[in-house]
């Protein structure tokens, strides 16, 4: 049951790739593998198309990241208000810059609301900010954003590494049962001539070259990804500096 089951999952992964041969080539080499290799392969098929979704999904995520930033920041520096900058920014949703910038107005807002209050309410709610105190919870608040910010951009990324580096290790898995079976079907067999030995490699190899298609997307799609987050990481380090100073300078 379970060998006519896996063999139908590999004629579905063979049907979901035109460019295989069903009559004598790599097609014919999975249809003729056993179980386990049959299981391998399976396994490298789903992470195969897990990989190739997360590469699509984080393209768009992380190329949106950067227009909307770059937009932001036209934005941040034509205007002079700070709310007008809050208000032209509302449409600019995914944007780590806008993020950054909400999380420290709205905490600037605070303290602002919090010094300009009568001496008598500030100590009934003890809110009064140290000296200095404002600054520090602004920077606090943006560190946060930060923090939240970096998360959200690199996530799904450790799954491209985990694919990136495991998927060979699969692979080789596949191929060395795939030859241990091949082996022992020599030993009954009796005969060790070239067309005996040759399919039963041929099969058990498949897995390896499975591994590595799937591994090699994933590890170009991860460092490709890793220097787009450190890019925009550097430019959310940069605004983050930029906002204190402005915010030092003319509100705290």
């Amino acid at each position: 049951m379970i060998q006519d089951y896996l063999t139908l999952i590999s004629l579905t992964i063979i049907s979901a790739n035109p460019g295989i041969s069903q009559s004598g080539g790599v097609g014919e080499l999975v249809a003729r593998a056993g179980p386990v290799v049959k299981f391998v392969l399976l396994l490298l098929f789903l992470l195969s198309v897990a990989t190739w979704a997360i590469i699509f999904f984080k393209y768009l995520q992380l190329r949106l990241a950067r227009t909307r930033s770059q937009a932001f920041l036209n934005i941040f520096w034509e205007k002079k208000r700070l709310e007008v900058i809050m208000e032209e920014t509302q449409k600019l949703s995914g944007c780590p810059l806008r993020a950054l910038f909400q999380s420290g107005f709205s905490e600037l807002t605070k303290v602002q609301k919090i010094k300009s209050r009568h001496p008598e309410a500030e100590s009934e709610t003890g809110l009064t900010p140290p000296e200095g105190g404002g600054i520090e919870n602004v920077e606090r608040s943006l560190r946060r954003a930060f923090t939240s910010e970096t998360s959200r951009l690199e996530s799904y990324l450790t799954f491209l590494a985990t694919t990136a580096s495991a998927a060979p290790f699969i692979g080789l898995f596949g191929t060395v049962w795939g030859i241990m079976d091949t082996f022992q079907g020599i030993g009954r067999s009796g005969s060790a001539s070239l067309a005996v030995v040759a399919p039963g490699i041929s099969e058990a190899l498949i897995a390896t070259a499975f591994g590595l298609a799937a591994a090699i997307p994933a590890v170009l799609a991860y460092n490709y990804f890793v220097n787009m987050v450190r890019n925009l990481s550097n430019q959310m380090e940069g605004f983050t500096q930029d906002f204190l100073n402005i915010c030092q300078r003319h509100f705290i």
